[in-house]
C-alpha cells in the first residue's frame, strides 16, 4: 500500500470517527450517519489498497 493512500485512508477513518462521536454527543443523527459513512469509506479504501498489495506479490 502506498504511504499516501494509507495516510488518506487513516485520515478518513479518524475524521469520520471524530465526526460521528461529536454528532452523537450533540444528538445530531444525520451528521452522525455522515461520519459513519466517512469512516466506512476510509476502511474500504484501506481494504482496497491491501488487496492491491496482495496481487503485487
Amino acid at each position: 500500500m502506498s504511504a499516501k493512500e494509507k495516510a488518506k485512508a487513516k485520515a478518513e477513518q479518524l475524521a469520520g470517527k471524530a465526526l460521528r462521536k461529536v454528532a452523537h454527543a450533540r444528538g445530531d443523527e444525520t451528521t452522525a450517519a455522515k461520519g459513519a459513512a466517512l469512516e466506512s469509506r476510509g476502511k474500504a479504501r484501506e481494504t482496497k489498497e491491501k488487496g492491491k498489495d496482495v496481487f503485487k506479490r
